[in-house]
Order: C-alpha cells, then sequence, then structure tokens
C-alpha cells in the first residue's frame, strides 16, 4: 500500500511542474498557435487533470475514501474526462498531420486556426458527455475492508447492464475507434514522407507526436486488454474460476496505476525529442534572467528567425 501511494505521489510531483511547463513553452509562443501545437497545449492541460486526482487516489490506497460522495464523483468525472480528451486530441493531432504533409493543397485551403478551436471546444463537450457516468460512482463501505471506496455502485438488478454499457463506450470511443484512425493517418503520413524530398526536415517535425502516440498505447493498452479481459468474464463470454478472476482484478489495478504514468511522460517527451521545444524553452528562460544570454552573431540570428517562423517542434 505504501508503495502504491509513494507511486501515486511521484507521478503527481512530475506530472504538475512538467505539463505546467509545456503549456507555459506553447502558451507564450508569440506567433498564432498551429493546430498541432493547439491540441498538444489542451492534451497537457488534459495531463493536468489527470494529475490533479492522484493526491485523491493516494489518500484513498491507505486511508480509504475520506472525501465524500460528491468529491468521489468529482474526482471520478476529472478522471474520466482527461483520460477521453487525451487520445481524441492524440487523433485530432494525427489527423491533422495527415492533411499538411498528405493533403497538403486542401489544408492550405482550409481555415485550419479557425477550425482547430471549434474542434477543441467539441472534444471537451464529448469528453464531459463520456465522463458522466462518473456520477454512477459513490463513497460506500468497501466489501472486503472495513474501509470506505470510491466506486462504482449499480442497483443490483441492472448492474451487469450497465456495467458493459459503459466499458463498451470507455473500449470503442476510448481506444478501439480512435486507434483506427491514428495508425492508418500515421501509415500514410509517414509513407508519404520516405517518398518526397525533404522528407527528413518533417520527419524530425513528426517525432514528438509520434513519440507522444506511442506513450499513450504503451500506458493504456494494456489497461483496456485487462478490462476487456474482465468485462468478458462478467458477460460469461469466458467461463472463469475464482483464482483467474482474482489474477484479473490484480492486472487491472496495475495497468491502471501504469496508465496513470501517462501524465507525466509527454513533458519527458517533449524535453527528450523536441528539438525546438527545447529551444524555445532556452529563449523564455533567458527572458526570465534564469540562463546568461549567449552572444548572438549573424549566422545565430538568421537561425533564430527561421526558428520562431516554425512551429514549436
Amino acid at each position: 500500500m505504501v508503495a502504491v501511494t509513494t507511486f501515486y505521489v511521484v507521478i503527481f510531483l512530475l506530472a504538475i511542474p512538467g505539463n505546467l511547463v509545456v503549456g507555459l513553452v506553447i502558451g507564450l509562443t508569440k506567433q498564432s498557435l498551429s493546430p498541432s501545437d493547439l491540441y498538444l497545449l489542451h492534451l497537457a492541460v488534459a495531463d493536468l487533470l489527470l494529475a490533479f486526482t492522484l493526491p485523491f487516489w493516494a489518500t484513498a490506497v491507505t486511508k480509504g475514501w475520506v472525501f465524500g460522495d460528491a468529491m468521489c464523483k468529482i474526482v471520478t468525472i476529472l478522471q474520466e474526462l482527461s483520460f477521453y480528451s487525451s487520445i481524441l486530441f492524440l487523433t485530432c493531432i494525427s489527423m491533422d498531420r495527415y492533411m499538411v504533409i498528405v493533403r497538403a493543397m486542401e489544408a492550405r485551403k482550409s481555415n485550419r486556426q479557425m477550425v482547430s478551436w471549434g474542434v477543441c471546444i467539441a472534444v471537451w463537450i464529448v469528453g464531459a458527455l463520456l465522463s458522466l457516468p462518473g456520477l454512477l460512482n459513490s463513497a460506500s463501505q468497501s466489501q472486503n475492508s472495513s474501509l470506505i471506496v470510491c466506486a462504482e455502485l449499480y442497483d443490483p438488478g441492472s448492474a451487469d447492464v450497465w456495467r458493459l454499457t459503459t466499458r463498451i463506450l470507455r473500449h470503442t470511443l476510448g481506444f478501439l475507434i480512435p486507434l483506427s484512425i491514428m495508425l492508418p493517418c500515421y501509415g500514410v503520413t509517414i509513407q508519404r514522407l520516405l517518398h518526397i524530398r525533404g522528407g527528413f526536415q518533417k520527419q524530425r517535425a513528426m517525432r514528438v507526436i509520434v513519440f507522444v502516440v506511442v506513450a499513450f498505447l504503451l500506458c493504456w493498452a494494456p489497461y483496456h486488454f485487462s478490462v476487456m479481459a474482465d468485462t468478458f468474464f462478467r458477460a460469461k463470454i469466458v467461463p472463469y474460476q475464482c483464482p483467474a478472476r482474482m489474477v484479473v482484478d490484480q492486472v487491472m489495478f496495475a495497468t491502471q496505476s501504469l496508465g496513470l504514468l501517462h501524465s507525466c511522460v509527454n513533458p519527458v517527451l517533449y524535453a527528450f525529442v523536441g528539438e525546438k521545444f527545447r529551444k524555445r524553452l532556452l529563449q523564455i528562460m533567458r527572458k526570465m534572467g534564469l540562463v546568461k544570454r549567449a552572444p548572438v552573431t549573424r549566422s545565430s540570428r538568421s537561425s533564430l528567425s527561421s526558428e520562431l517562423t516554425s512551429t514549436f517542434m
């Protein structure tokens, strides 16, 4: 229990400052944000929402849910909102990269910046609607201990139907459908990059996005597969015995903890993969007096000008 609590606290301490820095670097860009930058900014906000829920779950592991029924619903909804909005923004990024590189002419004709703001609003609305099942969570007495837990509390007569419905929504809208959009978009985009001159530069510009998507899959795919296994057991599609059920419960808890790790992964990817992000962060630190300003030569001035006219990645 102590190890789990420590794990949650560490993630919280890493995710909050990391995502705040990402938001600061993107938000302080003087140029108008490109659609991908805007989606990345909102992705950082979604990660912050998830990080804010971690102290509550860390406390609940050792002391039970001591925050009351209302906070149980609020924290669950925030966690679900972060989960859905993250995958939806990643899907938007993959589609935007596809349009820019594969359908460049159509992308230039369309007002992508105006559309991207509408898309962001739509994503938050859809995420909020999909998180409403969190209202079914309540603080109640645990059957296995004396602690209060924050968990789903369905009517016994319709519990299986509600649980199956919410899980189908989670699997399809929160994983399978976005994944079926992202993989073809990136597959076609990478194929196009391999066949055009100067594609290496564009590949460098896409590295952050690709790593962000891979990180999401590594963090959340195991959880989805474990929950799918539990769903098959509960729906009696696959017969099971008590030992198998206990193993699935343990795997679900472990993979959910892995999923929570996702909230602090993206800032690390920006720092180590995004060359232009690091340069932009260095500029901000120089303006704040945290780093000494390097002498500006003609070549560095030209490089800086070129950098500021491009996206931060």
